[in-house]
This record gives C-alpha cells, sequence and structure tokens, in this order.
C-alpha cells in the first residue's frame, strides 16, 4: 500500500482536533449512501416495470416477426419461405393477415384492427394465459368465433356467452364503389365471441379482434398464399446468442426487401421511452449525488486547515505538494468508497426484501396488475452505480486539494 493512502486511511478514522470535521465527514458518507441506495432501488424498480411489460407483450407477440420491407401485403408461396419453413430452429410457423374493419353489435359500431390467425397461433403465442374470460377457438365446427381485448368487447358492450352474434365489416378490395348502393362496398361476416384476452396494454385491449385466417383472407379478398407478417417461435433450448444468430440468418436468407423483428424492435418505441426515462433517472440522481457530495469539499478543507502542521512535517520529510495533494484526494476518495459500500449494500438488500416480500405496495395492492412494486436488480445497474459514485468522490476530492500547491 502507498504511504499515501495508508496516511489516508489513518486521518479517515482517527479524531481530528476540531470535532465537526468529523460531523461533516460522517454526513458526507451518509449522503453519499443514501443517494447511493436511492440509484440501486429506482434502477432496480424501472427494471422490474420493464420486465413486466416486456412479459405482457411476450403473450402475444411472437419472438420473431417478418414483414416486408415495402408491401402491406406479400406472397407467401414462394422458395424462400419453404426453406425458412425447414430451418431446425424454428418450431412454429405462423401466418398472419392484419386489416382494419368495423366491428357492430347491436347498434354499436366500433373500428378495430382484424387480425387473421393460423391454427398455430394458440402454440406461438401465451394467448391462453391473458384469457380474460371464455375459451380461445376461432373455429368449432359450424361457426366462425372471435376473440377480442377486453377494451373492445367493453366498447361493444358485449360479454362471452351471448347468443347475438357480432357483425364484421370490410371494404371490398377488388371492386369499385356504387354510390347507389353504398351497402354493397363491404364484405359482411357473422361471428360469435369465444373469448375475451387482455394485455394490459391500450395497444392491444382496446382495438385488436382475432378471427380465423381463411375468414379474414375471404372478407379482404386475398387468397391462401398472402399474409401480412409471419410469426416465428424458436426451440426454446437455443440460448441468447443462438437467437440473435438465428435472427441474422433468416434476414440474410429473405433478403433486403424483408425485416425481421424480435419482440424489442416490434415494441421499439416504448422500449426506448423506458430507456429514456430510466436514463434520466440516473442523470437526475447523479445530480443529487454531485450535490451531496459538496460536503466532501468541505470536510477536506478543514481538515487540510487541521493537518497544517502534519503537511510542514511531511514537506521536512521529503514529501512534494504531488504526494501531500494524494493524500487528501484518497481521504475524499475512501468518504465516497465508504458511502458508496454502504448505500450498495443498503440498496441490494432493500430490493432483496420487497422482491422476496413485496412490502412497498401499488396503490391498495388490489388495483394493478400486480400487487406490489416489482423489482429487478441487474449486475451492470450496480457496476454503473459503483463507477459513478466513486468518479463524482473522486472529482469533489480533488478540488480542495489544488489549494495545498499554493502554500
Amino acid at each position: 500500500m502507498r504511504y499515501e493512502l495508508r496516511i489516508a486511511w489513518r486521518y479517515l478514522f482517527a479524531k481530528k482536533n476540531t470535532n465537526a470535521i468529523n460531523i461533516i465527514t460522517g454526513i458526507s458518507a451518509a449522503a453519499v449512501s443514501v443517494v447511493t441506495a436511492a440509484l440501486v432501488c429506482v434502477l432496480s424498480v424501472m427494471n422490474g416495470f420493464g420486465s413486466l411489460v416486456q412479459d405482457m407483450f411476450s403473450n402475444f407477440d411472437p419472438e420473431l416477426k417478418i414483414t416486408h420491407q415495402s408491401q402491406s401485403v406479400f406472397r407467401t408461396d414462394e422458395e424462400v419461405f419453404d426453406k425458412l419453413r425447414r430451418l431446425d430452429e424454428i418450431q412454429i410457423y405462423s401466418e398472419t393477415l392484419e386489416q382494419t374493419g368495423l366491428v357492430e353489435f347491436d347498434d354499436k359500431q366500433v373500428p378495430a384492427i382484424i387480425k387473421g390467425v393460423d391454427e398455430n397461433f394458440q402454440q406461438l403465442t401465451n394467448i391462453d394465459s391473458i384469457l380474460f374470460s371464455g375459451k380461445y377457438c376461432l373455429f368449432d365446427g359450424a361457426f366462425n368465433n372471435a376473440v377480442l381485448g377486453v377494451g373492445l368487447a367493453n366498447q361493444l358492450g358485449i360479454g362471452v356467452g351471448f347468443i347475438k352474434p357480432l357483425h364484421v365489416y370490410t371494404p371490398r378490395r377488388t371492386q369499385k364503389i356504387n354510390t347507389l348502393r353504398p351497402d354493397k362496398a363491404f364484405n359482411k361476416a357473422s361471428v360469435f365471441l369465444s373469448a375475451i384476452f387482455t394485455v394490459q396494454q391500450v395497444k392491444y385491449d382496446e382495438t385488436y379482434m382475432l378471427l380465423s385466417l381463411p375468414l379474414v383472407r375471404e372478407l379482404y379478398e386475398y387468397d391462401d398464399n398472402q399474409a401480412t407478417a409471419i410469426e416465428l417461435k424458436l426451440n426454446s433450448t437455443l440460448s441468447k446468442r443462438e437467437v440473435a444468430k438465428t435472427k441474422k440468418n433468416i434476414q440474410q436468407l429473405l433478403g433486403e426487401d424483408y425485416v425481421v423483428a424480435d419482440r424489442y424492435e416490434q415494441q421499439q418505441d416504448f422500449f426506448k421511452i423506458m430507456q429514456i426515462e430510466k436514463l434520466l433517472t440516473t442523470l437526475l440522481l447523479c445530480f443529487i449525488l454531485l450535490i451531496a457530495s459538496f460536503n466532501i469539499i468541505s470536510s477536506l478543507s478543514m481538515l487540510i486547515i487541521d493537518k497544517t502542521d502534519d503537511i510542514k512535517t511531511l514537506e521536512s520529510l521529503g514529501a512534494n505538494s504531488k504526494s501531500i495533494r494524494n493524500i487528501f484526494v484518497y481521504e475524499g476518495w475512501l468518504i465516497s468508497s465508504l458511502g458508496a459500500l454502504i448505500g450498495l449494500f443498503l440498496g441490494l438488500a432493500l430490493c432483496l426484501i420487497q422482491e422476496n416480500f413485496g412490502l412497498i405496495k401499488l396503490g391498495n395492492g388490489v388495483e394493478y396488475v400486480i400487487s406490489a412494486y416489482p423489482v429487478q436488480v441487474q449486475a451492470l445497474d450496480v457496476v454503473i452505480v459503483a463507477v459513478a459514485v466513486l468518479a463524482i468522490g473522486y472529482i469533489t476530492a480533488w478540488i480542495p486539494t489544488r489549494t495545498i500547491k499554493k502554500r
């Protein structure tokens, strides 16, 4: 250990001539500890909310989604898609057709996003886990059924078990509109409600309606080999690196005309907003940490004055100004390190308690999707917090030592 660090370590715990220095040093370490713990807790809670929302989206979104770069609807009978189906990494291959339409029940008419899905959709997603009521079934052998988002069902005033059917209207794509008979400009289908789902996201719950793929193709006058997207589920045995490699290989196979998006890219806007919120929160708390670290400047300034005789003694023994400055820089850095260590331990302990016992509730504990604040500690966040605290501590420790050179 360098002698400057040994002296700084001794100064940290030794009794000072002025008791106020000990008090300010303790306050400095306590302030750094509180802000460090707050950083760990806030970032972990934001990670928890992000993971929670990602899990909600994963119940409805496919693992990989293929769309055309320029065309809303593309053909799926090309040779390249035959090669895609034969890839060993793909567990489930599903075609979907998604368009807008009008849904009517009694005297209520609501615009909706109509998504036609094939028989693989139920295995492709976790749709069964988000059913609010009813049973997932789009065709029972006699009637066409529909599965609605909970918000859309509420707007229409319909529930599972209603005898009266829903009516779906879609514009006729291949014929011109007859101004004398505008009612002939639409295709119509009657379906019964079999289930209601809730993703806990307005984007899906308020607008989405699931129908069988053959019915949607008939309504929009597309043939059996046309779709707006191909949705894939990969083998569960693949690691994250292998999933990323498979995504890259599929993109190379399909070429630049197609876009292969993972779950993050399918909800890119949402996750970018969450990342920005996390960044801004981190910067705000780091700014508070910087203000709290000003106590270190006061503590070191008073310590330098208190140790004037020691400085003269060290100069007499041959210590240069740089070595003397290093002693007090180390002193300030040790105060920050002590505060950071206590803060990290306190923050991780609070996160562990919240994760296992859920002491802090959301509202009254029953109004939201989860009863308590979610927590997910990530090692990278802990490292970033530690580095930020030590960096700010070093800077604030360096500022008051500049006066030593002028003695």
